[in-house]
């Protein structure tokens, strides 16, 4: 997988927290270690992490988001004020994939250790899709064995299990408010099993399960747990904005053969991919909600999981037959 994270810049910034953290020598003392802040603090990296983190929270922890909304996740960089966060905080949670490599230079980096939960760690993990068509990152070696998708949140059923997670390591954290974190994570778990049911009795009734998308695919795991036939332009994290000639032509061709009547674009995308693709064929476009991240607008509007992916069930049953 391509890193979009500079490793030396990673290195950078852990030298800037120490000097931050430093005064003549001596490290400041660690707030959640020390008792100086009364309530637990969570970190966490994307908005998927947050939303969970938050939803089990509820009143009694902080949840924060380190990701700025409206960012790129794959090409972001963490600044000196970013580690600090992470420093001193509670519980860090993030994907744990490759886009992650920045996170373990910034924990060696930390003169305390940090209570982390890895999303990857709590789910089953499937190979990166390399569809027919797709314009590959790069050539992998005879006998390289396909990369771990990290993006295990856009199936429901895996995100009311690392809901559950969350749930535990906060008990486990804060057992004083032990009983309204199991509760929280409970019903908001539920919601998200309601909602894949919900996707499940939608697809039961679809003829034909196939989605083209104009874009990067991130939906590995949303595509295995529904049974659905798909097809993009990139593989989920590729850096890469302009397909190979070959891979429009096949995209193409898949929307007028499946008589399909949309081409699908992921969020911040430009979609001018899924718009040249549409164009040719003679269909729409609309946008899929990977939930990686989302906007200030959609923040301050008190966006979750749950609504997301609600409107990209609201979306599904406007575009596919």
């Amino acid at each position: 997988m391509k890193h979009f994270f500079n490793r030396g810049t990673a290195a950078a910034l852990a030298v800037c927290f120490l000097l931050l953290l430093s005064g003549c020598g001596a490290a400041a003392p660690n707030p959640a270690a020390s008792g100086e802040r009364s309530r637990v603090k969570v970190v966490a990296t994307d908005f998927p992490a947050y939303d969970f983190a938050r939803a089990v929270c509820g009143t009694e922890a902080d949840a924060e988001l380190l990701l700025p909304p409206g960012t790129e996740s794959h090409s972001y960089e963490p600044t000196p004020r970013d580690i600090l966060d992470v420093g001193g905080c509670d519980l860090f949670i993030y994907v744990g994939g490759e886009s992650d490599a920045w996170v373990d230079t910034i924990l060696q980096s930390l003169d305390h250790p940090v209570k982390t939960l890895k999303m990857t760690q709590c789910v089953e993990l499937l190979p990166e899709e390399t569809a027919p068509g797709m314009t590959s990152r790069e050539e992998r070696s005879q006998g390289e064995s396909a990369e771990l998708d990290e993006h295990v949140w856009t199936s429901p059923a895996n995100a009311a299990l690392i809901v559950e997670a969350v749930g535990q390591a906060m008990e486990k954290l804060d057992p004083e408010h032990a009983a309204a974190y199991r509760e929280n994570a409970g019903g908001y778990a539920a919601q998200i099993r309601q909602l894949d049911e919900a996707f499940k009795t939608f697809f039961s009734g679809v003829k034909n399960p196939t989605m083209v998308f104009g874009d990067r695919f991130p939906l590995r795991y949303f595509a295995q747990e529904y049974g659905i036939t798909c097809y993009a332009a990139f593989p989920g994290c590729s850096a890469q904005t302009e397909p190979s000639a070959a891979t429009v032509a096949f995209l193409t061709d898949k929307v007028r053969t499946e008589k399909l009547s949309t081409v699908y674009y992921i969020e911040f995308s430009n979609h001018l991919v899924a718009d040249s693709i549409a164009e040719a064929a003679g269909v729409g476009t609309a946008l899929f909600h990977s939930c990686h991240n989302v906007s200030r607008e959609d923040l301050d509007s008190g966006a979750t999981y749950v609504s997301l992916m609600r409107g990209n069930l609201e979306t599904l049953k406007k575009t596919m037959r």
